[in-house]
């Protein structure tokens, strides 16, 4: 018996019955971002394009290095030779395992500027991020748009993820109030094993599927906590929404009405400062290609270039924005990016 192709890739999911072949149709329909193509973007994005979930976009400011490579399973030794947006990188990887998926890659960060056109054409936002601060811009955007999101996070042998549905559960700062405050373990200080992480993703990953195949009736809405390591798992239940959050109750979206950028960002686990000008360069990376040649070794793609200065190296993306390799000093960041880029 021929089976039909596309019927043949998905067999195995629409025999599982709560998906079926009505489920699989919402899915080969849904559109899916998910921010942050790190440890746990990767694992999300390979079970989602695999799934065949019809749209997904990938947005993400970094690339790849060799650090990279022990949790984040879509990317390989030449990605991080070349030094490949890890957007750009997972789309062609994914876009081989399967070509009836559209998939989307973007080079950049995402910012009050442009959180809502990436995120509120989309069903579903996918939280791949490191940081609060992009959390609470996709709890905005989610909130103000009505769009589910999956929060994921995952340091050292542990992690936590829930799925937030706005009007059905309460939302980001419901739980954690408007600012977090600091003092959190990050892979920067406590590391981080790529087991804690898949767990998370998949975890995040389930609750999209259910979401998008419209079995709501088994998400799990709760907050849930694991530790790989030390043999735990627990699962704390919502409840109902803060009564006074600014956020999902008095629709305040701080993130998004902040209307300022931070000049300098510490990249989680490494040597690395992003530096995002008020002003970006007019000059094109051609250009700057050629004036970097006279200081150091340059190689240059479609999407960036990197200048090798010995000490310090500068990976420049077209829209001005650049990592500095080698520091953990911003202001030395600063300055680096002043004396060769420009600002």
């Amino acid at each position: 018996m021929n089976l039909n192709p596309v019927a043949e890739r998905y067999s195995r999911q629409v025999l599982f019955r709560p998906i079926g072949s009505a489920g699989q149709e919402k899915l080969r329909q849904a559109r899916v971002a998910v921010v942050g193509m790190g440890a746990l973007g990767t694992v999300m994005a390979t079970q989602l394009v695999r799934a065949g979930v019809g749209f997904v976009r990938l947005i993400d400011r970094d690339i790849i290095e060799p650090s990279n490579l022990q949790r984040q399973s879509l990317y390989d030794e030449g990605d991080a030779e070349a030094g490949m947006p890890k957007a750009v990188a997972a789309a062609q990887k994914l876009q081989l395992a399967n070509s009836l998926v559209q998939i989307e890659p973007i080079v950049t960060d995402l910012t009050w500027r442009n959180a809502e056109s990436l995120l509120s054409d989309v069903d579903v936002v996918m939280d791949g991020t490191d940081n609060f601060q992009v959390r609470y811009l996709i709890n905005d955007v989610s909130v103000k748009h009505h769009i589910a999101w999956a929060y994921g996070g995952a340091v050292s042998s542990y992690g936590t993820t829930a799925f937030f549905r706005p009007g059905q559960t309460p939302c980001l700062v419901c739980l954690f109030g408007k600012d977090p405050g600091g003092g959190h373990d990050t892979c920067d200080t406590v590391g981080v094993i790529a087991p804690a992480v898949s767990m998370v993703a998949s975890l995040q990953v389930v609750e999209a599927l259910k979401y998008l195949t419209g079995n709501e009736q088994a998400l799990a809405s709760s907050l849930i906590h694991l530790d790989v390591w030390n043999n735990e798992f627990r699962s704390v239940h919502f409840g109902s929404a803060n009564p006074d959050c600014p956020c999902c109750v008095h629709r305040e979206f701080a993130s998004l009405a902040v209307k300022t950028d931070s000049l300098t960002v510490s990249m989680c686990g490494r040597q690395t400062i992003q530096v995002r000008p008020q002003n970006p360069p007019q000059a094109s990376l051609e250009q700057i290609a050629q004036r970097l040649q006279q200081v150091g070794a340059v190689r240059q793609n479609p999407h960036l270039l990197r200048c090798d200065l010995g000490d310090v190296q500068i990976t420049l993306f077209a829209d001005g924005r650049a990592l500095i390799h080698g520091t953990d000093d911003e202001a030395k960041a600063r300055s680096v990016y002043a004396r060769y880029i420009g600002m």
